[in-house]
Formats: C-alpha cells, sequence, structure tokens
C-alpha cells in the first residue's frame, strides 16, 4: 500500500467534471426538447410516472463528456484508467445507439436482445485484453480476507464477462427513479476514490470525475427530474463499476457495494422466471423492485433516500472488508 498525499488539486477532477456536465446538460435540455427526444411511459407502469411522459431524455451524453473532460485534461494517474474509460465509452456507445433507435428513430424496442447482448460481450471481451496488455491480471481480492487474492485461472475469463454483463445490466435496472441511479453510484464512485488511496496510495481519477459528472447532473436529474439519463448514462455508468471493479482486483465486492443493483436485477430476473413457470402469477407488483415498493405506497423519494442509505452502509461494510 502506498503514502496517500492528497491535496486540493488531486480533487480538482471532481470540480471539473461537475461544471461541464451541469453546463452541457443545462444546453442539452432545451435541445432534446426541441427534437422531442422524450422520455415515454408505458401505459401498464405505475401510474404516477405517466406524468414524466416528455421529459428528455439521453442525459448520459452530458454524463460521458463530463466525465472525458476531466480525464483527458488530468491524464492518467492510476495504471488502467484508461482501461476503465474504454469500458465507459463502449457501453455507453451501446446505450446511445439503444436511445438513439428509441427516441429519434421511433423503434419502441431499441437494440433488439440478441444484438445488446452480443454488443455487450463484444466490449466485455475486448475491455479484458486491454486490461491483459495494460499488465494487470484477474487475481481477485476476496472480501474480509486481509487482502487475500483468488484466481480462478481460465475460468476467470467467462467469469469476467458474466460479472460484467450482470453490473452493466443491474445499473441499467435502477435507472427507474428520478436521481436514483445517479445516487446510488456516485456513493459507489466514491467507495472506489477511497479504495483506491488504500490499496495504491493515490486517488482514482476515473472516480473522480464521475463522481463530478454525477453530481452535476443530479442537479437537473433530481426529483423532480428535468432530464433522465437514458441507457447512454446507465449502462456507461455500469461499464464504470464494473471496469473500476477488475483495475482494483475488487469484482467480487461488487455484491456488497452494488446491492442495490443485484437486487435490481434480481428481482426481473425472478420476475421472470417465476412468470413463465407459472403461466402468469407474479412474486412482485411490478418489477425492477423499485417499481414494487411504489405500488406499495412508498414515495420516489423515499425509495431513492432509503436506497442510498442502504449503499451508503454496504460501501462502508466493503471498506473494512478490504482491509
Amino acid at each position: 500500500m502506498g503514502e496517500a498525499d492528497i491535496t486540493i488539486r488531486e480533487i480538482l477532477p471532481v470540480f471539473l467534471a461537475f461544471g461541464v456536465s451541469a453546463v452541457v446538460t443545462a444546453l442539452l435540455i432545451p435541445w432534446l426538447r426541441r427534437r422531442k427526444a422524450q422520455q415515454t411511459e408505458r401505459e401498464e407502469g405505475v401510474a404516477s410516472h405517466l406524468k414524466k411522459a416528455g421529459t428528455p431524455t439521453m442525459g448520459g451524453i452530458a454524463i460521458l463528456i463530463g466525465i472525458f473532460a476531466a480525464s483527458l485534461f488530468f491524464g492518467d494517474r492510476l495504471a488502467g484508467e484508461g482501461v476503465i474509460l474504454f469500458m465507459v465509452a463502449g457501453f455507453g456507445l451501446i446505450g446511445f445507439l439503444d436511445d438513439f433507435l428509441k427516441v429519434f428513430l421511433k423503434r419502441s424496442d431499441g437494440l433488439i436482445a440478441w444484438q445488446k447482448l452480443l454488443l455487450e460481450i463484444v466490449v466485455a471481451v475486448v475491455f479484458l485484453i486491454l486490461l491483459g496488455k495494460a499488465g494487470i491480471n484477474l487475481d481477485m481480492i476476496v472480501p474480509f480476507s486481509g487482502g487475500s487474492l483468488v484466481s480462478f485461472g481460465i475460468l476467470g475469463i467467462p467469469f469476467a464477462v458474466i460479472v460484467i454483463l450482470a453490473t452493466v445490466n443491474g445499473v441499467n435496472f435502477t435507472d427507474g427513479l428520478d436521481g436514483l441511479a445517479s445516487t446510488v453510484t456516485i456513493i459507489v464512485a466514491v467507495f472506489f476514490a477511497i479504495a483506491s488511496v488504500v490499496k495504491n496510495g493515490s486517488l482514482s481519477l476515473s472516480s473522480l470525475a464521475v463522481i463530478g459528472a454525477m453530481l452535476g447532473f443530479l442537479v437537473f436529474n433530481a426529483y423532480p427530474a428535468k432530464i433522465f439519463m437514458g441507457d447512454t448514462g446507465s449502462l456507461a455508468l455500469g461499464g464504470f463499476v464494473a471496469g473500476t471493479a477488475y483495475v482494483l482486483h475488487m469484482p467480487l465486492f461488487i455484491p456488497i457495494i452494488g446491492i442495490i443493483y443485484a437486487v435490481e436485477l434480481l428481482s426481473v430476473a425472478m420476475q421472470v422466471t417465476y412468470f413463465k413457470a407459472t403461466h402468469g402469477k407474479r412474486i412482485f407488483k411490478m418489477t425492477p423492485i423499485h417499481h414494487h415498493f411504489e405500488l406499495s405506497g412508498w414515495s420516489e423519494t423515499q425509495i431513492v433516500m432509503r436506497f442510498c442509505i442502504i449503499t451508503i452502509l454496504t460501501c462502508c461494510a466493503a471498506l473494512f472488508a478490504l482491509i
């Protein structure tokens, strides 16, 4: 573990990313409105969400610009920062294509499921190749082991692809309420920034850039949201979480720090499986699970606050698990 020497300059990427993201988001909102790049809500969904129809989406563009502005301006700090940015860009591009087809070309389903999955696998595999070229192996720190590492050998590659896809889609499912994915991911990014100091003695630039960019976007995405990030943002953030976890050798920590992502993903998998097995019966009122809580009487702000509290607690637990 290196010695930490953190000054005000070390956290400047947060402020730059914040400023860029906030300004670009403010400019994007009227531009997207003029082009009718708007959110559509399902009639069979949560009734209170119908009022959100017409809210501009694809705000993830501003998040990406903020992240890359700070990252490119301040340069690399840790080995693997460029690989993390590849994940952000790669999955962000997939999300952009999906959003573009839905919003501008009016294809309700966007990318076909198999197309989206194939593109995600390609990005994941290229990431693993780049990870190897950067000299970063697939050894993983075991939580609560005092820093012990475990390796799955050749099986680590398919395991990594599964972890990456699950993480990215878990973050994607979390993006369903005003400010939910934004706030939860800010907390996770703070954890990664601290973990990078604990492990390497310096702050992770990409984590700082994500924190700033998300805060800038949250100014407009907090309830009641004036813009949504769309798949452009949520898939990019999923790429950040998965990529950073592997660069820091911490994929086994994802179920802890990303417990909300995991629960959202599992709720959908359980609902679909049970629905098919029972020919129409449901476990939850609606999935992803945040909608179940909405239909159970929780307000959006209550859900966001409670999910954030859970994430803060699990991230604190993960820090103890890292030491």
